[in-house]
């Protein structure tokens, strides 16, 4: 286990930001390898969920909501739709942050599924009020499954911070 970090915003709210848009350009590179298409996750859900556990903070959600733009923006999306998904997300797990404290790695990763499929779901259902139809269940399916798998990264980014504001033990 690593020493407890500091609270930085540019540390904890900043570099992991950037990280996540870095990894969204990255993966939106359109390169196939032996004739499949890269996954396209929503790397920006780790990062929402780690903010929310380590501790409730006035800017995270613009922190979310510059993400959820970049998103839209990048994959040519209505704007507000990442946002509004992230956001919803984001309050969920402030409202349950009590429950998720103390928990093990495994409850987390459980608690990080559910988080997803509720960003999932909702996204699904804002793209049909939209489109006025269905987008491809196997499409979203993946999507999920390879966002559900980013959850390593989130616990790392809880674990270098959750210790580090006396304040919210």
């Amino acid at each position: 286990m690593s020493a407890a970090r500091s609270l930085d915003p540019t540390r904890w709210l900043g570099v992991p930001l950037i990280q996540a848009l870095v990894a969204t350009l990255l993966f939106g590179i359109p390169m196939r390898l032996w004739g499949l298409q890269l996954p396209e996750p929503i790397f920006a859900m780790p990062v929402v969920f780690a903010w929310a556990v380590i501790r409730p903070s006035v800017l995270a959600p613009m922190g979310i909501l510059i993400m959820g733009l970049c998103l839209d923006l990048f994959w040519g999306g209505s704007l507000g739709f990442w946002p509004l998904c992230l956001l919803i997300a984001y309050g969920i797990l402030l409202a349950g942050r009590n429950m998720m404290a103390g928990q093990s790695r495994t409850m987390l990763w459980i608690w990080y599924g559910m988080i997803t499929a509720i960003a999932q779901l909702s996204g699904y259902l804002f793209i049909m009020l939209d489109s006025k139809s269905m987008p491809s269940l196997a499409a979203v399916g993946w999507q999920y499954v390879t966002t559900a798998i980013l959850f390593p990264f989130a616990y790392r980014l809880i674990d270098r911070f959750e210790d580090a504001d006396v304040r919210f033990r």
